[in-house]
């Protein structure tokens, strides 16, 4: 029996795939049962389970559920899931670095009769590697505490967001527990409200004190001196440390560095894409406008009105303090 702090955000018990249903957070604790690899493409499209690892690893289950009971053309069956699995979410590169993990695996078992089996191990390990990497990113972000702080971070970066404790989020969890933190401040984060709702949730759930505020607040907070720094996740990193986040990262890096209060970003090197040089070169997602314009099922204003609704932004190097991952904490000029 769990206690009233205790949740579990991604879990694999018999056979199935088991995930809280983050859009109905914080009102509502329920949690979706499948071993349907369409319904966890479904549940990221809909963010229903979201933040880069937490992407990764879901999709990574959902390959390998796609062989739990199939007969069928095997080759065939894996290209068309890993295709459909890839086309949820475009900007978050751990989806694509857990999906092409179960490709190697996949490429190299060689008797696919227990396909189901070894696929389910990869996803396995790719979770508890998560799990690993998130607590070992807390141990290295305390090295950014030089007295007891008041943080603000942006959308959801906890234990919401990945396989384990978290990234930024586990920074501050760690941190208060040794006495680092006084104090959070958490954007709303519009337009789905992954601060007001997620973060809130989990911050209340680990007894850190804490208030929400808007977006446009973090400004006001760092001109009256309220705020210590910052610290966001990354759903993407290029090579030269340029980072995508959640929409309003980019703001809050531009207050922080005329304000004079350092801003860090917290994120496994899986995050981080070699491939990709820098900002110019990550696609942006967009998303459905209807985000804007409704609150769950409820018009804030006309749905017939135009809207701009990118997922991402992307904060350039320079604006960056630090990005902390499980291996170090990385300073400019970044070297992965």
């Amino acid at each position: 029996m769990k206690k009233n702090n205790e949740f579990n955000a991604i879990e694999f018990r018999d056979d199935n795939l088991i995930l809280i249903d983050q859009t109905k957070l914080p009102l509502c604790e329920e949690y979706i049962h499948t071993d349907d690899y369409e319904r966890i493409a479904v549940a990221i499209e809909r963010l229903e389970v979201r933040g880069a690892p937490a992407i990764g690893i879901s999709a990574a289950y959902a390959l390998a559920l796609a062989f739990k009971k199939y007969k069928g053309k095997i080759d065939e069956r894996f290209v068309k899931v890993h295709i459909r699995l890839a086309a949820t979410r475009p900007t978050a590169v751990n989806l694509f670095w857990a999906l092409n993990k179960m490709k190697e695996c996949f490429i190299n078992i060689h008797d696919k009769e227990n396909l189901y089996t070894k696929l389910l191990q990869t996803a396995k390990e790719i979770h508890e590697d998560d799990i690993s990497k998130c607590e070992a990113i807390a141990k290295n972000g305390l090295e950014i505490f030089s007295k007891k702080s008041v943080v603000l971070t942006h959308c959801n970066t906890g234990q919401l967001a990945t396989g384990g404790g978290g990234t930024a989020l586990n920074i501050i969890k760690k941190a208060y527990q040794k006495g680092l933190v006084k104090f959070v401040y958490a954007d709303e984060t519009r337009p789905l409200l992954q601060g007001s709702r997620l973060t809130a949730f989990e911050l209340e759930k680990n007894g850190i004190p804490f208030s929400i505020n808007t977006d446009s607040t973090a400004a006001f907070l760092m001109q009256k001196g309220m705020v210590d720094l910052v610290i966001t996740g990354a759903d993407r990193v290029a090579a030269n440390g340029d980072s995508a986040n959640k929409i309003g990262t980019y703001n809050l890096a531009v207050l922080a560095k005329h304000h004079k209060i350092p801003f860090y970003i917290a994120a496994p090197t899986s995050t981080v894409d070699h491939e990709c040089p820098d900002g110019d070169s990550i696609k942006i997602e967009f998303r459905d406008g209807n985000e804007l314009t409704f609150i769950r099922d409820t018009p804030i204003t006309k749905s017939k009105y135009t809207s701009f609704s990118p997922a991402f932004d992307v904060t350039p190097a320079e604006l960056i303090a630090g990005i902390i991952t499980e291996e170090k904490l990385c300073k400019s000029p970044f070297k992965f």
